[in-house]
């Protein structure tokens, strides 16, 4: 077989794995082995090569960065069964009562909280569209935006720190978790906004779509109000100072501050009396399989990124960006638009552990910063939970809206939160500024330098006491 077929052949045959509904982790797996085993016999590649694979899948499970998914993950679900965003939703509708649009302001702000404190999507969608989405509908709001604000808000929990997404995608191009959130921080902060301002326009042109709340409805009022707000607040602004504080402030790293979160979502769950074995055993049933799910697609990923980088797939793909037009910026578009249309059918651990790796060496070779790279991808890489019809908080909301709510809303009200979605990624490429790692940078994060054009996840893991890479091996010497 020629060696110029090889690369595509063998992105084809993943493709054609993923179709036919296998397992995207075995699917990976699989491909790559098939793939190593047509390269040894047409003399393209050595068996040696495999040899890499146990260090690989050694540092896989020996990688600290990725014991922060497990904790995130656990503390949100045990914030889940705490009642914080039951009570946060209560306070915040009560706080913004008189206003246009008040209960719709109150679950961004609730959605962008509990984002910065649960890191996890179903979590907020599903606590936020139980417990606001029929008041809003009883109070009269339009069905399409009341479920358009809340599924939008909750993927805010997708690229607002401590985000598991920003996790992945900083192992994966191999830079720092903390400089990632760092990174997201200010184009979440801005996509929230941005949130609210929407809110705001619908409630100055359609105003019956979202009215206030009448007068009985609001049982909060002066100091009781404001002591109910005090003390609602307290408990996720120290929960987001103990885990994203102390990671900003460069006291802890992030799996310390997860590790540290997880204990303070126990200790908040057991002063609310809402800590049980049966909450606990649900807990670390779902981390667990979270996790291994993650594990699995990472291990399957390392066969098929060896295997692929065997048979020069990398200098494939670089090929295939090689004369486009716009330089960088040509780039960054055709990469976002490529992203946009893959989240129709893929989620986000699919296109960080397939995509990413691709992408990333030409990103590198082109001088982007992978940190200003990572948070432009996982900006754009949100929109693969609001896409009609595959979103998964589409989902997620689907099965706790009320039977009135037509799934035709859903999908509607999802629309104008994924074009705020897009034009923020439009503002990040414009502003590259934006990306708090790059503050100092300004438009220098799109100057193209001399780089390592080497993925870091591509590249083999050193095990104390074990050999180094085979020398007549193909990646010998990267």
């Amino acid at each position: 077989m020629s060696p110029e077929l090889m690369a595509p052949l063998m992105f084809l045959g993943l493709v054609v794995f993923l179709l036919l509904g296998y397992p995207v982790a075995f699917a990976l797996a699989a491909n790559g082995l098939l793939f190593a085993l047509i390269g040894m016999q047409a003399g393209l590649i050595e068996f040696s090569l495999l040899q890499a694979l146990p260090e690989r899948i050694f540092g896989i499970m020996s990688n600290a960065t990725l014991l922060a998914i497990p904790f995130f993950t656990f503390m949100g679900l045990i914030l889940e069964r705490s009642g914080m965003a039951e009570e946060l939703l209560d306070t915040m509708g009560q706080l913004f009562s008189q206003v246009r649009g008040g209960l719709a302001y109150a679950v961004v702000l609730v959605g962008a909280l509990l984002a910065a404190t649960t890191g996890v999507v179903a979590a907020s969608v599903i606590a936020m569209g139980l417990i606001s989405l029929p008041i809003m509908l009883r109070y009269g709001y339009d069905p399409r935006l009341a479920t358009g604000v809340i599924a939008a808000s909750g993927t805010l929990a997708q690229i607002l720190p401590p985000s598991l997404v920003l996790i992945v995608l900083a192992d994966q191009l191999g830079v720092s978790v903390g400089d990632m959130y760092h990174g997201a921080l200010l184009p979440a902060l801005l996509l929230t906004a941005l949130y609210l301002l929407y809110v705001a326009g619908v409630s100055v042109v359609r105003p019956a779509a979202v009215p206030a709340l009448p007068a009985e409805a609001r049982t909060l009022r002066g100091a009781n109000l404001l002591r109910r707000v005090l003390l609602t607040m307290l408990p996720p602004l120290v929960l987001i100072f103990l885990v994203l504080g102390t990671i900003f402030l460069g006291i802890a790293t992030p799996t310390e501050g997860g590790a540290m979160g997880a204990v303070g979502a126990l200790l908040l769950a057991w002063v609310k009396r809402r800590l049980s074995l049966d909450v606990l055993r649900q807990a670390l049933d779902r981390t667990t399989r979270l996790t291994s799910f993650v594990i699995f697609i990472l291990i399957g990923s390392t066969v098929f990124s060896l295997v692929f980088q065997g048979v020069e797939g990398d200098q494939w793909v670089e090929g295939l960006f090689e004369g486009l037009p716009g330089g960088v910026i040509g780039f960054l578009v055709l990469v976002n638009l490529l992203v946009f249309l893959l989240a129709f059918f893929l989620d986000f651990f699919e296109i960080a552990f397939i995509v990413v790796p691709l992408l990333a060496p030409v990103a590198a070779k082109l001088g982007i910063d992978l940190v200003f790279f990572g948070v432009l991808l996982g900006i754009n890489m949100q929109t693969s939970f609001m896409h009609p019809p595959f979103g998964f908080a589409l989902f997620y909301l689907r099965s706790v809206a009320p039977k009135t709510v037509r799934t035709t809303d859903i999908y509607w009200g999802a629309v104008p939160f994924l074009a705020i979605q897009l034009v923020m990624v439009a503002f990040v490429m414009a502003f590259p500024g934006l990306v708090g790692n790059n503050a100092d940078k300004g438009q220098e994060t799109l100057v193209p330098i001399e780089i390592e054009t080497s993925v870091p996840f591509m590249q083999p893991f050193t095990v104390p006491g074990a050999s180094s890479w085979p020398q007549d091996s193909p990646e010998s010497g990267r």
